[in-house]
């Protein structure tokens, strides 16, 4: 396998480490943007402490870990993980996830990975995002690999295929665990369904029918629940605005504030639930099935393993009754409870700023954020 042809997307090589660490140190704006982020502390100290830094690993270690669990003590009640339902921790899986956060999804899941004693993920990130040279640079130190967007058909399927060899090499060459949303971008409605094209994409790279390629992947449904979501607010803006501007599409200056507020909003409880590999129901599919059902029944087990995964919060039934204007899960939280999600809805609603503001409308779009969760979990659980 001729491994340069993946030299464009993959994660930087240890080696290579030293050379971007330079280039990094050298930029003005990766400068600003770390003395923003690890105030009080001199560059030229932090410029060291990079240096220092031998692996990839390493520089997780020095600098995300703390970075992140700072982020999760200040801006959540509380931070768990499940993963007891794949006990063997000496194999490398494909971590398929619902999307609620850019950047959380992702960094959250690798440091409660390294507090199991585990090895931190790859992470498939859109070049939508990378919108700094040292943005792009930073992501690849990081582990992560690039999905290439904006291309013409042809090149996305080049793209696609590359991608998805890339992906079984890293799986079973290197031995490491990849983190990948199970769609493009984030279910803005949090209805999380994944899109039968990542499947495929999947599928282009490794030996065998579709099934044996997808075996090799050990796919590991993952379900992540946030109580509160900060970035609700700026979904549902999106949806106003997409139903209000004809050909409305967000900025790069958007991705940059929902980045940001989701970073640094409150976000309540979050948990990270493993369910078990997917392995043994895909053995039991039948091969014979047209590839577009086989695709369809294999994201339909994804979803129902991510949905009666998730954990539900007082908050989703709360939102499941005001929606619908009834008493049917008033038994699953206090009045307090209700009257704290009650005000928190309000405080977000104030928050959007647009011209012609729908207030039933943008109301309805947060409360679906937050029921549809519950709805999805129960129709798994029959």
């Amino acid at each position: 396998m001729d491994l340069t042809e993946f030299n464009e997307i993959r994660s930087y090589n240890d080696e290579e480490l030293p050379q971007i660490f330079e280039e990094l140190i050298a930029d003005p704006a990766f400068q600003k943007v770390v003395a923003g982020v690890i105030p009080n502390v001199p560059f030229e100290l932090l410029a060291q402490k990079m240096r220092a830094c031998k692996t990839k690993r390493e520089f997780q270690e020095a600098f995300c870990y703390g970075i992140l669990w700072k982020i999760a003590q200040e801006h959540t009640d509380s931070l768990t993980l499940d993963h007891s339902r794949i006990p063997d921790h000496n194999i490398a899986y494909t971590y398929m996830s619902n999307h609620r956060d850019i950047i959380l999804d992702s960094g959250f899941l690798s440091i409660l990975l390294i507090d199991e004693g585990m090895d931190t993920v790859e992470i498939a990130i859109g070049d939508n995002l990378l919108i700094y040279p040292w943005i792009k640079k930073l992501v690849r130190v990081n582990k992560s690999f690039i999905v290439q967007r904006a291309l013409t058909m042809r090149q996305m399927l080049e793209s696609s295929a590359r991608m998805s060899r890339y992906m079984h090499h890293t799986i079973s060459q290197k031995k490491q665990s990849i983190w990948i949303a199970q769609r493009e971008g984030r279910a803005k409605d949090s209805n999380d369904r994944t899109q039968d094209s990542v499947l495929k994409m999947l599928a282009m790279g490794g030996e065998g029918d579709v099934v044996d390629r997808l075996l090799e992947m050990n796919i590991a449904p993952l379900a992540i629940s946030y109580e509160y979501d900060p970035c609700d607010f700026l979904k549902a803006q999106e949806f106003q605005l997409k139903r209000d501007v004809e050909g409305y599409k967000k900025t790069t200056q958007d991705d940059l504030i929902n980045m940001k507020t989701g970073l640094f909003g409150y976000k309540g409880r979050v948990h990270f639930q493993v369910a078990p590999c997917l392995n043994d129901e895909l053995l039991r599919m039948d091969r014979s099935l047209p590839k577009p059902e086989l695709f369809a029944r294999i994201s339909a087990s994804i979803d129902r393993r991510i949905h009666s995964n998730y954990r539900i919060y007082s908050g989703n039934y709360v939102a499941y009754d005001w929606l619908n204007g009834s008493t049917t899960f008033a038994a699953n939280y206090t009045e307090e409870e209700k009257l704290r999600f009650i005000n928190y809805i309000d405080q977000q609603l104030a928050k959007i700023n647009i011209p012609n503001k729908d207030e039933d409308f943008l109301r309805e779009k947060l409360l679906l954020m937050y029921s549809n969760p519950l709805v999805n979990y129960l129709a798994a659980c029959r």
